[in-house]
């Protein structure tokens, strides 16, 4: 396996001039770009005019952000809500469940029909037979 070793290249005089003219040409660029983009030329208005409607097409994306934004907290603020809810009739649910269980014992259904006068059997039932007569 090779060593890492540093390359002590230096960069020519005249290399170094060219990088700094080039750097110097990009950078007068930028300054003439943002001169004629912010001065009040007719050439402005052309600018503004052939961009307009990539910037109309900006504000709509931005209007459809901001909508599906709205909608999210919307749907969020409404799970939460149903979430609730829910809880709140599990805990309705189990009560009356409850209560029903209570009501159908043995003893509270002889204390219902207590007060309406039947009294519960001490005898078993008693069987019926049906006897079939013969024709002859």
């Amino acid at each position: 396996m090779a060593r890492n070793t540093i390359k002590n290249n230096e960069l020519s005089e005249e290399v170094q001039e060219e990088m700094s003219d080039a750097l110097e040409e990009k950078v007068e660029e930028t300054e003439d770009f943002l001169k004629s983009v912010f001065s009040q030329k007719k050439l402005n208005t052309y600018l503004v005019a052939k961009n307009l409607p990539f910037v109309a097409f900006l504000a709509l994306l931005g209007l459809l952000y901001i909508s599906n934004r709205h909608l999210a907290e919307n749907t969020v603020r409404r799970i939460d809500r149903l979430g609730k809810e829910v809880k709140e009739l599990s805990w309705d649910y189990k009560s009356l469940n409850a209560e029903l269980m209570k009501l159908t014992t043995q003893t509270e259904i002889a204390k219902r029909a207590d007060t309406l006068g039947l009294k519960e059997r001490t005898e078993p039932p008693i069987k019926l037979q049906v006897v079939k007569e013969v024709k002859k």
